[in-house]
């Protein structure tokens, strides 16, 4: 890229950063939520100098500060598409794919996000992209309707589709038109109290599901959450409540745990907020609230079947009455996955990054296997660190929109996944999560392996 150019990381850093000033003037609770992640975060970091010091060693504990995911969703095949080069200039890329339909959730969904290890230290932002699945609306006038009203929406201004075009055909912005293009391209994210749909039609949607009302009545696709990542997500929930924010029941995702993993999830209730309809008739809506989360170490495909598997064990409990009882049954199950790192290596289960140890050689043998990197480990030679799970779990997003839609929901549309049209309406194919994290895995193992042999 020309020198002259903003990289694509600076364009997402700036945008991130705008993003969370405008969402935090539009949901004031994101504000205190903010507050009261980085007090948590300080706490842990203080109690516990060993994670602190990984953090660091790592870069980790940059990016924490800074971490935000955000989710919006889109009505049309257009509109995905265009996104989807809007998050280009930001080097963000689409990764996996999520079937929210047989959760009861009318969507499909990717994640835009940076997917090369320095992309991810300097920025992690991360947008959870949902299409509606308009296809999915039973009732066939209702469906074209909704159409209709779509067809006459225009979400990225006729600015931001300039600047994304010229950087599209001189490869890059400079710094006046990169912050052209974050001022315009955040407006597409506003939330606007003015409706799209007269009170009888919104009212129809509502009533097919709460989520296709807030994709089809409004001008845009709002931000509906934005999340700041934490290092103890079970402190956040149980003080929530002392900042006068209203938790939801229960944590997504996998159990407290000595080695984290994957993702955990909690929110705050969405707000009830006073909208204009297109009749000027006035009524409420509800559809945007704050959102936590934890991180922990990305599993393999065998790690991700395991945690699937008792996942789906702990779901054919009774219901808990609380979030405690929630997560003691969570932990009961779970026993069953491996708790420290290196029993996570050893048998496969999650992803790592490998690093020669600076002013070590070591004989290297032939072949490099599990016991050989063993060795090399119980030697000094090579240090790993859990590689941080960057996308997201369908039945946690599920649990997570549905927990803020309210209301009585169906479980299930009776519809298969469909990542081959989801792919031809974003025009592109998304990437395989799963196979990135094993080339980044890879690829640190080469670099840290070439060093010991005295080749780099």
């Amino acid at each position: 890229m020309d020198a002259a150019y903003v990289s694509a990381d600076d364009i997402r850093d700036q945008f991130s950063k705008a993003m969370s000033a405008m969402y935090q003037q539009e949901v004031p609770q994101y504000g205190t939520l903010l507050s009261l992640v980085e007090s948590v975060n300080h706490d842990v970091l203080a109690e516990d100098a060993a994670l602190a010091h990984t953090l660091e060693a790592s870069d980790e504990l940059a990016r924490l500060s800074v971490e935000r995911h955000g989710a919006i969703r889109v009505g049309l095949p257009e509109e995905l598409s265009l996104l989807r080069r809007m998050f280009a200039v930001m080097g963000m890329h689409p990764v996996g794919y999520y079937d929210l339909a047989a959760a009861g959730v009318p969507v499909h969904s990717t994640a835009f996000r940076p997917v090369d290890d320095d992309a991810l230290k300097r920025n992690p932002f991360r947008v959870f992209t949902s299409l509606l699945r308009l296809e999915l609306i039973e009732n066939a006038a209702l469906r074209e309707q909704a159409r209709e009203i779509l067809s006459h929406r225009e979400i990225v201004t006729p600015e931001a589709q300039a600047l994304i075009a010229r950087c599209e055909e001189q490869g890059g912005l400079n710094a006046t038109d990169a912050k052209a293009f974050v001022q315009a391209a955040l407006n597409t994210f506003r939330w606007h109290h003015d409706a799209t749909a007269d009170r009888a039609t919104y009212d129809r949607l509502h009533q097919e599901h709460r989520l296709i009302a807030d994709v089809v009545s409004f001008r845009g696709p709002h931000i509906n959450h934005l999340t700041p990542r934490t290092l103890d997500i079970d402190a956040v929930q149980q003080q929530m409540p002392s900042v006068g924010i209203d938790p939801k029941a229960v944590i997504e995702g996998p159990p407290r745990r000595r080695c984290p993993i994957l993702l955990r999830q909690t929110s705050f209730k969405a707000l009830e907020e006073t909208i204009t309809f297109a009749d000027s008739v006035a009524g409420h809506h509800t559809a945007r609230f704050g959102e936590i989360e934890q991180r922990g170490v990305a599993l393999t495909q065998k790690g991700r079947a395991l945690y699937d598997r008792l996942l789906a064990k702990s779901q054919q409990l009774p219901p808990a009455k609380d979030n405690s009882a929630h997560q003691a049954q969570l932990a009961e199950v779970f026993q069953a996955f491996p708790d420290d790192h290196a029993t996570l290596r050893r048998e496969g289960l999650a992803f790592f990054h490998y690093h020669a140890v600076p002013g070590t050689t070591a004989s290297l043998p032939a072949q490099i296997n599990p016991d050989t990197l063993d060795a090399l480990i119980e030697q000094g030679a090579l240090t790993c660190q859990p590689m941080i799970y960057e996308d997201f779990l369908p039945v946690s997003a599920a649990g997570i929109f549905q927990s803020n839609l309210g209301g009585e929901q169906r479980d299930e549309y009776a519809s298969q996944a469909n990542q081959a049209q989801f792919e031809r309406d974003l025009g592109a194919s998304v990437i395989d999560e799963i196979a990135l994290y094993a080339q980044r895995q890879q690829a640190s193992l080469d670099k840290a392996l070439a060093v010991l042999a005295g080749r780099c």
